[in-house]
Order: C-alpha cells, then sequence, then structure tokens
C-alpha cells in the first residue's frame, strides 16, 4: 500500500528572506526545507556569501544554504526598491533579517513602516548582541562572538592560548534558535491572531553551552577553565580522546556499568579492584592515572576493531574521524542528511538536507540555489499582480539597481 504524505508542515508559509552569510541563511534554510515559500531578496550586487571564491573543496556556502529559495535582487536604496519591499511585505507571512541594529530603520523600513505595511506581518531578526545593552552596536562575526562569550576562552587545553572553536558556533546556534523563535510566533499567530516582533541574538544563543564549564567556576575565580577533550565540568571520569594504532578514539563512562564494560573490553578487570579507580569518586580523584592507564592499551589497538567492541558492550565511544570519513558517511547519506548534486553554478557539491525530519510529510525535492536575481521578475508581477508595463515602469525607477 502506498502511504499517503501529508504536505510539509510549512507549506503556505510566504517568507522575505533578507539575510547574509551563515546566521539567517541557515534559519531561512530550514524553513524552506520544511515547506515554507522562501524569497531570498538581495542587494543588485548579490549578499556577502556570494562573493566568496571558490574554493577546492567539497562544499559551496552559498549552495549549501539557499536551495529551494526564489532568488530577488531589490535596491533598498531606491526608494522604488523599498516601496516593491513594502508591497511584497503585504502579502507575506514573516520578514526576516540580520542586519547590525538600525540598518533597517536607516533604510525606513523599521519595524513600525513593516507592521504599517502589514499588521499580521512577523518581523524577525537576528544580531550579534541584541538591539539594546551597551554591546548593541558592536560588530559582530562568529569569531568575535567566540571571544566575547567565553567560548574560546574555554576551547584548548590548561597550558595552551585560547583557541577558537572549528565550527561556527555561533552563527549556527543563532540560526537554529531563530527558526525556533519563527516557528514559534507562527503558532502564537494561529492561536491567537497576533504577530510579534522576534529578536535572537548570537551571544545568547550561544551561551548555554558552556554550562558544564560553569559548573566549574566560581564568581571572582579568574583560573584557566581549558580542560582539553577532558569533561568541561571536569566531573565525569574518564571522558577524553585517547590514541590508537591508527589515530584516536573519544571514550567516556556516565555510568559506573560503563566503566565496569570498559574494563572487560580492554580486559583489565583488576580496574574493578584498585581502589583509585573503583568507584566514580575515587576516579575523579585519580583522573591523571585513569587517563594514563587507559590509554597504555588504547595506543595498542585499532581504533575500529575498539569502537566495534565498546558499542556491542554499550559503553559511550566514537572514532575520531576525520572530515572525508563524515562526509562520505554511509548513515548521514542514507538517512538523506547529505548527497552528492551536481549543481549547475558550482559542479559537483555536497547539499545538506535538514536535521528536522517530519514524519508521515512529503519532503520538497532539492533545488539548487539560484543566480543572483534569476526569479525577481516572477515573482514581483505574481506576488503584486503586476503587469508587464507596471513591472517595467518599477525597472525604469531603479527598484531592481540602476537602470541603463
Amino acid at each position: 500500500m502506498t502511504q499517503h504524505l501529508i504536505p510539509p508542515p510549512l507549506s503556505g508559509v510566504t517568507v522575505i528572506d533578507l539575510t547574509q552569510i551563515y546566521n539567517g541563511p541557515y534559519a531561512t534554510f530550514l524553513m524552506a526545507q520544511a515547506g515554507a515559500t522562501v524569497i531570498k531578496v538581495e542587494s543588485p550586487s548579490g549578499e556577502h556569501l556570494r562573493k566568496r571564491e571558490r574554493a577546492s573543496g567539497v562544499a559551496q556556502p552559498f549552495g549549501v544554504l539557499n536551495p529551494n529559495k526564489k532568488n530577488v535582487v531589490l535596491d533598498l536604496q531606491a526608494s522604488a526598491g523599498r516601496e516593491t519591499l513594502l508591497e511584497m511585505a503585504k502579502q507575506a507571512d514573516v520578514i526576516v533579517y540580520n542586519f547590525a541594529p538600525g540598518a533597517m530603520d536607516r533604510l525606513g523600513l523599521g519595524v513600525d513602516t513593516l507592521r504599517q505595511a502589514n499588521p499580521q506581518l512577523i518581523v524577525a531578526s537576528s544580531t550579534g548582541y541584541g538591539s539594546t545593552g551597551p554591546y548593541r552596536d558592536y560588530p559582530a562575526m562568529d569569531l568575535t562572538v567566540q571571544a566575547m562569550s567565553g567560548v574560546m576562552s574555554i576551547t584548548g587545553g590548561p597550558d595552551t592560548p585560547p583557541f577558537k572553536a572549528g565550527p561556527a558556533l555561533c552563527d549556527f546556534f543563532a540560526g537554529v534558535h531563530l527558526y525556533g523563535a519563527i516557528t514559534t510566533a507562527l503558532y502564537e499567530r494561529a492561536m491567537t491572531g497576533h504577530a510579534s516582533n522576534i529578536e535572537v541574538s548570537m551571544l545568547s544563543s550561544v551561551f548555554p553551552s558552556l554550562l558544564s564549564s560553569l559548573g566549574l567556576h566560581q564568581r571572582g575565580d579568574q583560573s584557566c577553565k581549558r580542560t582539553g577533550n577532558r569533561h568541561g565540568g571536569l566531573t565525569m571520569c574518564p571522558y577524553n580522546v585517547y590514541p590508537t594504532s591508527d589515530g584516536a578514539i573519544a571514550i567516556l563512562t556516565v555510568a559506573d556499568t560503563h566503566w565496569v564494560a570498559l574494563a572487560r573490553v580492554l580486559d583489565r578487570v583488576e580496574w574493578l579492584e584498585d581502589p583509585r579507580f573503583a568507584t566514580r569518586a575515587s576516579r575523579l580523584v585519580h583522573m591523571e592515572e585513569v587517563d594514563a592507564a587507559i590509554e597504555a592499551v588504547t595506543r595498542h589497538l585499532k581504533k575500529g576493531d575498539l569502537f566495534d567492541a565498546l558499542v556491542e558492550s554499550r559503553v559511550p565511544s566514537a572514532p575520531v574521524r576525520e572530515l572525508d570519513e563524515v562526509v562520505n558517511d554511509p548513515h548521514l547519506h542514507e538517512t538523506g542528511m547529505l548527497s552528492w548534486v551536481d549543481h549547475p553554478l558550482y559542479g559537483e557539491m555536497l547539499a545538506h538536507g535538514s536535521p528536522l525530519t517530519f514524519a508521515d510529510h512529503s519532503t520538497p525535492g532539492y533545488v539548487p540555489s539560484g543566480q543572483l536575481g534569476q526569479d525577481t521578475e516572477q515573482i514581483v508581477k505574481g506576488l503584486l499582480n503586476l503587469n508587464d508595463d507596471q513591472y517595467h515602469a518599477l525597472v525604469s525607477r531603479g527598484a531592481f539597481g540602476e537602470h541603463p
């Protein structure tokens, strides 16, 4: 029997997307993957991510974050461009941007103006530090927010300088929170009729991820909180990355049952009677000895064989994999999170799916990110119900950039 799938959960929702780089585009990527009609509006020169020269890697960031979106150009420096955006806003459910605080006001497109155009419009923004507070006007990028938030201060070892985290945590944490805020606001509007103005800051979004390290911190304490690969709060042992004969493996024990299983897998049952290792509390006191004892065994084993044995014994663990292993991972490809596509602009590229899975719903088919402004005429005419003459009047007034 063929299963009848219902439409994606955000089908019928129209989003005007003014976002750029990673933060906002990831939120609208998730919305597009959930079925929303996302209209990506860019300046005539294109958003910043388009301007990054393609490296020789497997992913083109603009292509990854902007599939299944319509591509429209508007010149918001021109009055005709601003007027067109406001007319489009009347037909939309959400407008979202991640400009610096005050940028939309300076364009004459602040919240009050947007709300006047469409009282039912959800106005969503993301900034580095929020639109209020003493840090409001600080320039914000992922690196600067990692520094300001404390992420860098806890990344590295006790004897190393602070490091940035490898992933762009602050951008993507904010993008996920922005998606959550928008969908919450859509639910509120459906239930009450009230359309909210919502804001997400990168600083606030990433701060909760410091929780383990904050559990180790006392007010006024200036000591280093970098614990390397150990638990940020030093409340679990073992919890580390251990060498193997062909790489490394991450191992941790949350419960004593894990520790017993680990000792048996490593053929060191004598550890179970050793007073230094016998209890969770004693292992924390003798953390250096625990790690040294485990390392002395794991360095002679292959990480794949060890991982298989640990998984069979239900010990939390994972081999440390290189990027090439991950991008070709059969699990991620089988579940649809990753796929190789032939992109019309970028060639072979690793495309990403959405981490959000909605059972019993159809999934939008993959539509590659498009060229700058390729859908402008179709979308503007269709959304605003314009004829050719009306559209070309906007063209002549510079709504879509300088008119020759």
